[in-house]
C-alpha cells in the first residue's frame, strides 16, 4: 500500500479536528461543510477532495477510531483483563475529544455508539468461560450483550463524569467485572 503523502495527512487530519471541534459547539446537523473549512483552514472544495459530504468526514473519523481500537484486539486477547484494558482506556483518555463528543452529544448520529458496541461484541465472542463450569447455563448472546453494555456504558460514565480515575484504576475496575462475568 501506498504511503499517504504528510500533507494529504496532515489536511484529514485538520478536517477531522474541525468537524469535532464543532460538533462540541453545536448539533451535527447544523455544522455547514463551509463551517468545517472555515475551522480546519482550507478552501471549502478540499474538503471534496478527501470526502464526498460532511456525513463520509464523520464515518471515516468513526471508521478510523474503531479500527485502531479492533487492532487493540489482537494482542489484548492474550492477556488478562486488567493488562489488555489499560491501553484501551489510555486511547480513550489520548483521544477524550473525539469519545466525549460522540459519546455525550445529543446532536451526534446514534451509529457511533452501536458501532463501538459491536466492535467490543466481536472482542468479547472469544472471552466467555465454559471450561470453569460458572457459565454453561447461561446463553452466550445473553452474556456477550450484558458485558458489551457494561462495558460501553462503563466507558460512557467514565468519559462524561471528565474522567475521575486514571487509566490504570478504570482498567482494573472493569477488569474485574468483566472477569466475574465471562
Amino acid at each position: 500500500m501506498a504511503k499517504l503523502d504528510r500533507r494529504i495527512l496532515k489536511t484529514q487530519e485538520s478536517l477531522k479536528k474541525a468537524v469535532i471541534e464543532l460538533m462540541t459547539e453545536k448539533h451535527f446537523d447544523d455544522i455547514t461543510i463551509q463551517e468545517i473549512a472555515d475551522r480546519a483552514n482550507v478552501n471549502r472544495g478540499t474538503i471534496y477532495l478527501h470526502y464526498q459530504d460532511k456525513y463520509d468526514l464523520l464515518d471515516k473519523l468513526i471508521e478510523s477510531h474503531i479500527n485502531e481500537l479492533g487492532e487493540m484486539d489482537k494482542w489484548a486477547c492474550a492477556m488478562d483483563w486488567t493488562d489488555a484494558l489499560v491501553p484501551y482506556f489510555e486511547y480513550f483518555k489520548e483521544n477524550y475529544l473525539f469519545f466525549s463528543t460522540m459519546l455525550a452529544s445529543k446532536g451526534t448520529p446514534s451509529s457511533f455508539r452501536t458501532r463501538l458496541f459491536a466492535s467490543f461484541m466481536e472482542g468479547f465472542k472469544g472471552e466467555i468461560d465454559r471450561e470453569s463450569g460458572r457459565n454453561t447455563d447461561l446463553s452466550e448472546d445473553v452474556m456477550l450483550q450484558y458485558a458489551g453494555n457494561a462495558y460501553v456504558g462503563g466507558i460512557e460514565w467514565w468519559i462524561r463524569n471528565g474522567m475521575p480515575y486514571p487509566p490504570q484504576v478504570m482498567a482494573k475496575q472493569v477488569g474485574v467485572l468483566l472477569d466475574r462475568s465471562l
